[in-house]
């Protein structure tokens, strides 16, 4: 391992530590730094998740409070995006099963497969293109919208984490709580059968 590589891992775990010493304190300034650097992210994810700009919005606030309230269980072992995106995750997966109290059991990997995709691209605020957009005109990323919302829910979660917040197969992993495995399979297959809705769209 070059000195170079050395260097930007021990930084990246510098700053990793220093992040987990702030959360542990609730320094304000942080908080008011992570919120603003994650702003658009997380509320795009939680949109896509379920679909209603009011109930994003309400999760929004409440992960937060949660980053707050649980802090000091950040491990800075974890990538902090990972760990924020997982908080946010299980409130939805929460959300559900309060809603549909006779499917305890619910998980995004039996979530309802309605178009939310398409929903939540004309109710997310503006930001720029995503890895996934910026290959296609406007025209080909509304048709892509309305193929992903089609997708079963663990297909299209994953193809969001890796394409659009640009995560590791390793992130998504511990954002979804599945194995590595699942998370390559899951990839594999929603890569398949978005190339055949987009093909049979055409």
């Amino acid at each position: 391992m070059g000195a170079t590589t050395c260097f930007f891992m021990n930084s990246m775990a510098s700053e990793a530590h220093e992040l987990a010493r702030g959360l542990r304190r609730r320094d304000p300034d942080l908080l008011d730094r992570l919120v603003g650097q994650y702003h658009y992210r997380l509320f795009r994810y939680l949109t896509y998740l379920t679909g209603r700009r009011e109930t994003a919005e309400d999760l929004f606030q409440e992960t937060w409070m949660r980053v707050i309230e649980r802090g000091h269980q950040y491990d800075p072992k974890w990538q902090f995006e990972a760990w924020l995106f997982s908080i946010a995750r299980h409130l939805v997966i929460d959300l559900a099963r309060k809603k549909s109290p006779l499917t305890a059991a619910v998980d995004l990997d039996e979530a309802s497969d309605a178009p939310l995709a398409k929903q939540a691209t004309e109710t997310a605020p503006l930001r720029p293109a995503s890895p996934i957009e910026v290959l296609m005109s406007r025209e080909e990323s509304a048709r892509l919208a309305a193929v992903l919302g089609g997708l079963p829910a663990a297909h299209r979660e994953v193809l969001l984490l890796r394409f659009q917040e640009d995560m590791t197969l390793e992130e998504i992993a511990q954002v979804t709580g599945a194995p590595l495995s699942t998370v390559k399979s899951r990839l594999y297959r929603g890569l398949e059968a978005l190339r055949e809705r987009l093909e049979g769209v055409k």
